[in-house]
């Protein structure tokens, strides 16, 4: 059996590499005269592209078909397989020469870029010039063909900007993998969404400027050639330059809201203006066509797919049990769940408060364990921005000891990478801590479960805060109801410093307040539940297959005999857009529906996720804590063995920060954007070998 299960994971792993080769070998030919004028003519010239896609077949084969077979194989591939995913991480990093491709090698205002991440930024921007410079040679060919009136340096600079706009789309057919949250594709190669929203940036900016050359090439084109009016032109024969200008309009208001500045000072202006997107893909493919809307659909195709599962989700309303106010400001939510949902340290959950803003939804890390903590759910809200501080007020005040919250999610890593280092030191800033949290409590969880589990022998926690009241994010290492395990094989070091006060805290409290469900709330549970990587694989081949086979039907039926009888084209230009959008939109809505509430009413009746009768109100509940001497952490009860053990472990520093330079080992970094490059730059510069740094940041 266990022979099996490796020659079935080496083939499908053999197949989705053969699928992912010929895609990425359609684009580099793409721009070749060997796809002009032999790939494409003898496919385009087929009885059945014609009749049954009106041309689009093609393309729907070679850009469309791989992805998403990819998405759907890949699926059931992390069914069977997660765990195998985890071992070739650490085979991976145990492995110095290939470890060393992932240090840090660039600390830039584009982040942190690994060997690994430059090498294949060096490969895409090597596509993007190749792309650029094969259709520009294959269009400076004709460009002898003038019109009247036109110089053939205008005839050239408009080829230019028509090409900016064809490379532009190369990058719009990565762009909405990395924020398709549930996507089976991200995981294949080891990242999530997370990880990999910084990839999404750089998409995003290297597109945003192409189509801005691209808008701004066709501007100054008209204007010397006195052909202005043309940019309000509706082609019924070709594409829509209004609809080009209208989608351009929109990306330029993203992008400019998207920069740092604007971001972080003004989050509310970045989050809405960047839900232009659903006008932006809506124009953007009513200018380009059909024939591109294809090569760039299956990132599309799968986003939707995505998008609307989490708002299936969304509509539940999730049972809230308690919440701990800390000393510090931050809130500890802790949420009912349903025993079977699992999920990896350093997962995030995204919470939506009615009261507050029925449109925001903020990402916060989620700190506890699924299997530490099976029937509850944690995380914590650092009450910085205004969302944040109104929700701490509603809490504080609440007098009905109800509050209404939708979720979506968590997501996270499908492996616990983290565990394959033989010592782990783990480097936070202010809230920047929680992610190591749930890392602890994994660490813990393995510790006291599986005496004989691969776990770090060393474990350094450097923490740093501004203030003393920010050492009760201490006290979350540990469950609220405590763990009943001891830990004697966690070596564990708590280095804290506080860089703003020199003495030690006064006494602090955690004010612990208890929520009483409604009849609405359920318990926090899996979208498709138990062996969700098969029915999201069920999701995506279906959807697409009835798309697919909506588009030819209807098209054979309807569409394709009109257009051989008309003489001048029965059918605008645009209308084809919008058929296969309307297609593309109605299969996924149809099948995501029918499998979501077969799920649903499958949970329902094995008891998974039900109601469950008003419980018993409790009123708030004050927990005091003494002070404490510097060498334990502040605000929790310490009678318990794990807990005196962390306590025990804990040094806390005043009036300084932590030296960076002392650290020789692996580590992992979250906090503000400045402490992770300064670990990142000694990560890379330092001499050792066996460096595995890794940045964890939510910071979008």
């Amino acid at each position: 059996m266990r022979n099996l299960m490796m020659m079935s994971s080496i083939f499908l792993q053999a197949i989705l590499l053969v699928a992912f080769v010929g895609w990425l070998l359609n684009w580099v030919l793409l721009p070749t005269k060997v796809y002009r004028d032999s790939w494409r003519p003898s496919l385009s010239s087929t009885n059945f592209n014609s009749a049954y896609f009106e041309g689009q077949g093609t393309n729907l084969l070679l850009f469309s078909f791989p992805v998403m077979f990819m998405a759907g194989l890949g699926c059931v591939y992390l069914h069977f397989h997660t765990n195998k995913l985890e071992k070739k991480e650490k085979a991976f990093s145990s492995s110095s020469s290939k470890s060393f491709l992932r240090r840090p090698r660039v600390i830039s205002p584009l982040g942190i870029v690994t060997g690994v991440e430059l090498a294949f930024l060096t490969m895409f921007v090597a596509l993007l010039v190749w792309s650029l410079a094969n259709y520009l040679h294959r269009s400076f060919g004709h460009s002898h063909k003038l019109k009247h009136g036109i110089k053939p340096w205008q005839v050239k600079f408009r080829i230019v900007a028509l090409m900016l706009g064809y490379v532009g789309n190369i990058c719009w057919a990565f762009l909405f993998f990395p924020v398709a949250r549930g996507s089976s594709l991200l995981p294949l190669i080891g990242l999530n969404s997370e990880s990999s929203i910084k990839y999404h940036i750089w998409l995003g900016h290297i597109s945003n400027t192409l189509f801005t050359l691209h808008g701004i090439g066709y501007i100054v084109y008209w204007a010397m050639t006195n052909k202005l009016s043309e940019m309000l032109e509706w082609s019924r024969t070709w594409v829509s330059n209004v609809a080009g200008e209208i989608a351009l309009v929109m990306a330029l208001a993203m992008w400019a809201t998207s920069f740092a500045p604007i971001r972080r000072r003004m989050f509310e202006v970045f989050y809405y203006a960047h839900h232009l997107y659903v006008l932006f893909i809506f124009f953007y493919v009513l200018h380009v066509g059909v024939d591109f809307m294809c090569t760039v659909l299956p990132g599309i195709f799968l986003f939707l797919i995505d998008r609307y599962l989490r708002f299936l989700q969304s509509q539940r309303k999730a049972r809230l049990v308690s919440a701990r106010l800390l000393p510090c400001g931050s809130v500890e939510l802790n949420f009912s769940k349903c025993q079977g949902l699992q999920y990896s340290p350093t997962s995030i959950m995204f919470i939506n408060v009615p009261t507050i803003s029925k449109l925001q939804w903020h990402p916060f890390t989620v700190i506890s364990n699924s299997n530490l903590e099976p029937d509850e759910l944690s995380l914590v809200v650092k009450c910085l921005g205004s969302w944040s501080q109104k929700l701490s007020q509603q809490i504080s005040t609440s007098a009905d000891h109800r509050l209404e919250v939708s979720v979506e999610g968590p997501y996270g890593p499908v492996s616990s990478h983290f565990l394959r280092h033989e010592a782990l030191v783990l480097i936070s800033g202010g809230s920047g801590i929680t992610p190591f949290i749930s890392i602890i409590r994994e660490i813990i969880f393995q510790s006291s479960s599986n005496p004989n589990s691969q776990i770090p022998s060393q474990i350094l926690l450097i923490c740093a805060f501004k203030n003393s009241a920010d050492l009760a994010m201490l006290d979350l290492l540990l469950p609220a109801g405590g763990t009943p395990h001891p830990i004697p094989d966690l070596n564990l070091q708590i280095e804290a410093y506080i860089t703003r006060e020199i003495e030690p805290p006064a006494a602090a409290r955690i004010r612990t307040k208890r929520f009483n469900p409604t009849r609405s709330d359920l318990p926090i549970a899996s979208n498709l539940g138990p062996n969700p990587w098969l029915w999201l694989g069920a999701i995506v081949v279906s959807s697409f297959s009835i798309f697919v086979v909506l588009l030819a039907v209807l098209t054979r039926l309807y569409i394709y005999p009109i257009d051989r009888n008309a003489r001048d084209g029965s059918f605008h230009y645009s209308f084809f857009v919008l058929f296969d959008v309307f297609l593309a939109c109605t299969s996924v809505l149809t099948v995501s529906s029918a499998v979501f509430i077969l799920r649903k009413k499958q949970r329902g009746s094995g008891g998974e996720g039900g109601r469950v009768k008003s419980l018993e109100m409790e009123m708030e509940v004050v927990s005091p804590s003494p002070p404490r001497p510097a060498g334990s952490f502040v605000g929790g009860e310490v009678e318990s063995v794990p807990a005196r053990q962390v306590a025990e472990a804990t040094k806390v520093h005043y009036g300084r920060r932590p030296d960076l330079e002392a650290s020789e080992v692996g580590v992992m970094a979250c906090g503000p954007r400045s402490l992770r490059h300064e670990v990142a730059r000694i990560c890379s510069s330092g001499p050792a070998q066996n460096l595995h740094f890794e940045s964890i940041s939510f910071n979008w």
